[in-house]
């Protein structure tokens, strides 16, 4: 459970108190006032006291004629903010009956403390126990407190509810719709019962303003206020408000029983579910209405929690579900897991479901799913995937060994088939084999999991040797380990070095072109970060250190085909955040060319070989911020300079394809950057290629982080849109279509992306690992699956709108652009 908290102090809000309902019966004393009068009026006031002094007036109630039921159901602001308060505040509140002209008695008072144990503010629904024919006395050693000793069967109950309305008792749907009514029966009983006493009558837990009090702490919306009539309302307010001088953490203790079988519970799934006469089942067909329950609950999103009816209803008509493959994973959410007779009836549906497809199987090895069968189901339809597909979700399936329970401590057998098939297919694929070799080393060390992922390393490694030229791939995978170690070495000696960049890059180059060195001659080898590219060597004249705090090095690398490789090598950088983002955005590549539509995407590629350091591809090209300083903000003119075309067929006088990369660039990034959330957008870190493609690169910030207060959704300032020739150019309008048709398209395949990120909750992702349970939510809600897709079209261009005319993003480039000056 989440908790936020902050001072009193902080608070620059008035006290704000509900008055609800007077319940019980009156007093013989006071009905026999009343026998003077036909309906006498009642009114409350209520008064801040402090250290046995008044803090405020009195604040009262409007007027109001009752009948035969009191309740006010009135918000009182008092005249004092929470910054002011004392921890010694005590609210008295007195009900005053009118028998006449100045005539007024007290029908009852009570004390009530405002700040509880720990200091912490009273917030939610209170039952206040009233002293009757007492005025309120708001002292510190008060004659009418709100709470006493005695409690019976209600009171009991009514803390119950209360935990319950926090959210500390887990809530069963059939069973509270029955125990709420019993309450409510029980409650009613007590409200026969004398309420109101004398002095000297002992005090009983049922002499009470019933929801008399209901305190209302709002932070940021004035309309979250708790109402006196919601079971809910002591969990609606989202701070809970502290004193300057103590602090407190609240803690929930589980009950150790929870996870018990509940012998009523189980009765009951039984006899819904029919488990004696399941067979007939088979031939259950739905009706038009209960189809179409059916189809909504299969449609639904992974991070759909199923309601119990909606379980029921799924494991009713399973046999008639088999036939559609998105129903699988919704029906094994159904099954109770601990009850053998539906485990059993479960596992024997799987052959006959039809074959799911890739993002269902992805979901059925996340860690809701622990049966073996069920999983090993999963790795069997992965199993008809080919290995450019299989690269693409590598990452996450080593990220789903983590969920597989094998035995760690034999070391010569596992029982997995997920590490069987991981290990059969990177044995045969000698380039599938290279990225999930560096995936496992990234995870050996890991603390809690490294020894697991060891042990698979090992596997591996023996199933290599089994194969033709395994040895040769063994010691390959060695040397690039090797390698590996020699740039992070370098790296931090180049870093540590007390020399401007200049004489650090002379360093750099020297080490490199030392014929002693490792570096100037390499075995031919695979290179970990593209095993298609045999390098051998790298060359000192084309080798760099960037101009930034951590200092990466820029290496190319000599290919033995003759070609060229640049790289990045950085060290001191957790590359796995920025690793997750680049294959998200190849994967979302790929799902739009297949629907025809190539954005010219830049997917460069990205490899993590430790938690502090790694490769990256470096692609020729500019930050926008420098081509726009180099061209007086004009883009078209830095294309002029390398593509320029006067002729007819020309744009703007560049080349067509140019324009048309640049446009098709623009859209892609400007969705897949929304739905990422990638955040610390400015003009550095979007690069731009002679060519017309636009990329962007530093993925520090993803799932809506951003250093900078109020971020656009994305990144499309006016010079971009000037490039494409102004908002009012059919340039603009393609730009603009594009965004739509890539939005709508992976809309579709928003259950295979959100089935990625659920494998990688656990993957020390830092913007992930921040909010873990929260991690896909956040990316469900950029899709916007609520809307139809014209709504989402629409959607799409509010903020596309909203995003060309921030304001705010145009200030902060401009402080940005200061800053990286004075720091050069």
């Amino acid at each position: 459970m989440d908790f936020s908290y902050c001072l009193t102090k902080d608070v620059n809000r008035p006290v704000t108190i509900k008055i609800s309902t007077l319940e019980g019966s009156l007093h013989q004393d006071v009905l026999t006032l009343e026998q003077d009068i036909e309906h006498p009026d009642y009114y409350v006031t209520v008064q801040l006291f402090g250290d046995n002094k008044p803090l405020t007036v009195a604040t009262r109630t409007c007027y109001k004629a009752f009948k035969n039921h009191w309740s006010w159901n009135e918000w009182l602001t008092l005249p004092i903010k929470y910054s002011d308060l004392p921890s010694s505040a005590q609210l008295a509140i007195t009900i005053w009956g009118i028998l006449g002209p100045r005539k007024l008695v007290p029908i009852g008072g009570t004390t009530l403390r405002l700040f509880g144990k720990h200091s912490t503010l009273r917030k939610g629904k209170h039952k206040l126990h009233v002293w009757a024919n007492k005025e309120a006395d708001g002292r510190t050693m008060t004659t009418t407190p709100s709470k006493v000793d005695v409690t019976n069967d209600m009171d009991k109950l009514e803390k119950l509810v209360k935990r319950y309305d926090c959210g500390n008792i887990q809530p069963v749907e059939w069973l509270d719709k029955l125990a709420f009514r019993k309450i409510e029966q029980i409650h009613k009983e007590y409200k026969v019962v004398d309420l109101i006493r004398t002095n000297d009558d002992p005090p009983q837990t049922n002499t009470a303003i019933a929801n008399a009090m209901n305190q209302s702490i709002h932070t940021t919306d004035p309309r979250q206020r708790y109402s006196s009539s919601s079971a809910s309302s002591s969990t609606a307010h989202p701070a809970a408000i502290k004193t300057q001088s103590h602090h407190h953490y609240n803690s929930v203790i589980l009950d150790p029983e929870l996870l018990r079988d509940n012998p009523v519970e189980a009765k009951h799934r039984r006899l819904v579910r029919s488990h004696r006469n399941g067979p007939l089942d088979r031939d259950l067909k739905p009706n038009p209405k209960i189809r179409d329950e059916l189809n909504t609950i299969v449609a639904y999103p992974p991070t759909q929690t199923l309601t119990a009816e909606e379980k029921d209803l799924v494991w009713k008509f399973r046999f008639y579900l088999t036939r559609d493959k998105r129903a699988l994973t919704k029906f094994l959410k159904c099954v109770v897991w601990i009850d053998p007779t539906e485990v059993r009836q479960a596992v024997d549906l799987l052959p006959m479901w039809a074959d799911i497809d890739v993002d269902d199987a992805l979901e059925l090895l996340g860690k809701e799913f622990e049966n073996r069968s069920v999983r090993s189901y999963a790795v069997n339809q992965l199993r008809k995937a080919d290995d450019d597909d299989l690269l693409l979700y590598l990452l996450q399936l080593v990220q789903a060994l983590k969920f597989e329970h094998f035995n760690e401590k034999d070391a010569n057998s596992y029982e997995s088939s997920l590490v069987q098939f991981l290990i059969d297919r990177a044995t045969q694929n000698p380039i599938l084999g290279n990225y999930f070799h560096w995936y496992l080393m990234v995870e050996c060390e890991d603390k809690v999991v490294g020894k697991m992922y060891a042990k698979v390393a090992y596997h591996y490694f023996k199933a290599i040797l089994e194969v033709p030229h395994g040895h040769q791939r063994r010691d390959t995978l060695r040397q690039q380990g090797q390698l590996i170690q020699t740039l992070s070495r370098l790296a931090k000696e180049i870093r540590d070095l007390k020399e401007t960049r200049s004489k650090k890059v002379e360093k750099l180059r020297a080490i490199i072109s030392d014929p002693k060195g490792s570096l100037f001659s390499i075995p031919s080898l695979p290179l970990p970060l593209d095993p298609t590219k045999l390098v051998s060597g790298v060359l000192a004249e084309k080798s760099n250190v960037f101009n930034s705090s951590l200092q990466p090095l820029r290496l190319t690398f000599t290919c033995d085909d003759g070609s060229e490789y640049p790289i990045i090598f950085k060290s001191g950088d957790d590359l796995r955040q920025d690793q997750l983002v680049i294959q998200i955005i190849t994967l979302m590549d790929k799902l739009l060319r297949k629907e025809n539509l190539d954005l010219k995407l830049t997917p460069y590629k990205v490899l993590a070989t430790g938690p502090e350091h790694g490769l990256m591809q470096f692609i020729p090209s500019k930050p926008l911020a420098a081509v726009l300083d180099e061209h007086q903000n004009n883009v078209l003119s830095y294309f002029r300079q390398h593509h320029p075309d006067d002729s007819p067929e020309g744009i703007y006088g560049i080349n067509s394809s140019v324009m048309e990369n640049y446009i098709r660039s623009c859209a892609g990034y400007c969705v897949i950057t929304y739905l990422l959330g990638v955040g610390d957008r400015h003009l550095d870190n979007l690069l731009l290629s002679p060519q017309g493609h636009l990329f962007h690169v530093d993925f520090g910030f993803i799932l809506g982080r951003d250093p900078k207060p109020f971020p656009p959704p994305m990144k499309l300032c006016k010079e971009m849109i000037e490039a494409m020739g102004g908002a009012d150019s059919p340039h603009y309008s393609k730009f603009r279509q594009f965004c739509y048709t890539a939005f709508t398209t992976l809309r579709r395949n928003a259950n295979l992306i959100l089935n990625l990120f659920a494998l990688m909750v656990d993957a020390n992702i830092p913007d992930i690992k921040i909010e873990p349970d929260k991690a896909v939510i956040k990316v469900q809600e950029k899709f916007r699956l609520d809307l139809t897709e014209e709504a989402a079209i629409a959607y799409f261009q509010g903020l596309i709108s909203e995003s060309v005319n921030a304001l705010f993003p145009q200030i902060m480039e401009t402080v940005h652009k200061w800053a990286q000056y004075w720091r050069k």
